[in-house]
């Protein structure tokens, strides 16, 4: 039944979860039908003014038993509302959805301070053209649970896995360059991330490693640390980050200088992201670097939002009440009179 139909409830009212309870509303009229009429064995008495009560009775008595009669119904109603259990739809809740779990590594190493990218038309180092790329990334995990590593000679945990993003982007914007040492040290970086993901559900565990340099610090070898992570289920992501050469400029514009491209280690980066199940990429620029964590979002899709339920209110308190205060006003009624 469409309860909304009727214009008395409100939109909110769910119906009775006992709706069979209501067949016994006809109950105390079967009972009455049923039963025999009492009969009085004790002496009449007669008076005078006899005839004057039947005339008084006649004339009023059913109006002073008209009012009780209706409220012992409503009563009986109420109550019969309150077995029957009615129901509200509580405001809408959105249940906890289910998030991946994302760490995110960034070198902080001396080369990360390299002047050899463009971010809106300035020529800025490598960290800064990364933290602007970055910080775009995590406005779009919305609902995942996100941590932030940094590691140079050694390897640090600067976030632990959260929701609150705004912490994570604050972390990352007080990054500075040299802050975990000058040097590399990919296989630790690799190897706190497993540590802090491998206590989480298998399928939801990924790294996203982005350097700009080769190992060059650190006591485990990289590709040890992603057979580590392999065997824990943790996929590592890793971005080979950084121009080919530096740049000059040329009255006011900014050229980029030619390079070997040797300084990064592309080789076993990729490596370590075919060992993992991982994708392997390379940012040249800030706009290859946008690309790939547009990428990212693609391979690691953040979860939709589950949909909103509205829980079920039991509302029964208030028919039975409103019975309960009927009942005591019934008791009174006929003293009262």
């Amino acid at each position: 039944m469409d309860w909304s139909m009727l214009p008395f409830l409100p939109d909110s009212f769910a119906g009775f979860a006992w709706r069979w309870l209501w067949l016994a509303f006809p109950l105390p009229w079967l009972v009455q039908w049923s039963l025999p009429a009492r009969r009085s064995q004790a002496a009449a008495l007669r008076v005078p003014y006899g005839s004057e009560l039947q005339s008084i009775a006649a004339q009023g008595g059913s109006a002073v038993r008209r009012p009780s009669l209706w409220l012992a119904w409503l009563a009986w109603t109420l109550l019969c509302a309150a077995a029957a259990r009615p129901q509200m739809l509580g405001e809408p809740i959105v249940p906890p959805q289910d998030s991946r779990n994302l760490m995110l590594a960034v070198d902080l190493s001396g080369s990360m301070s390299e002047n050899d990218m463009v971010l809106g038309g300035n020529v800025v180092d490598r960290l800064t053209a990364a933290k602007a790329v970055l910080a775009d990334f995590l406005d779009r995990r919305e609902g995942d649970r996100v941590g932030l590593l940094v590691f140079g000679q050694h390897a640090y945990a600067l976030t632990p896995l959260t929701r609150d993003l705004g912490s994570v982007r604050d972390q990352l914007r007080d990054s500075v360059v040299g802050l975990a040492g000058r040097e590399t040290a990919l296989g630790d970086a690799i190897g706190l991330a497993v540590k802090r993901l491998r206590e989480q559900p298998r399928g939801q565990r990924v790294l996203v490693l982005l350097t700009d340099g080769v190992n060059t610090a650190g006591t485990l070898d990289p590709i040890k640390a992603a057979e580590l992570a392999r065997i824990e289920g943790v996929r590592v992501h890793t971005i080979a980050f950084g121009s080919d050469g530096g740049m000059m400029s040329v009255f006011g514009i900014n050229m980029p200088l030619p390079g070997d491209g040797e300084q990064i280690d592309e080789r076993g980066l990729r490596q370590i992201a075919e060992q993992t199940g991982g994708r392997f990429f390379r940012a040249r620029d800030i706009d290859e670097l946008a690309g790939i964590y547009a990428e990212l979002d693609r391979i690691e899709p953040t979860r939709q939002a589950a949909q909103a339920v509205r829980p079920m209110i039991e509302c029964y308190r208030w028919p039975l009440g409103l019975a309960a205060a009927l009942a005591l006003l019934l008791l009174i009624w006929p003293r009262r009179r």
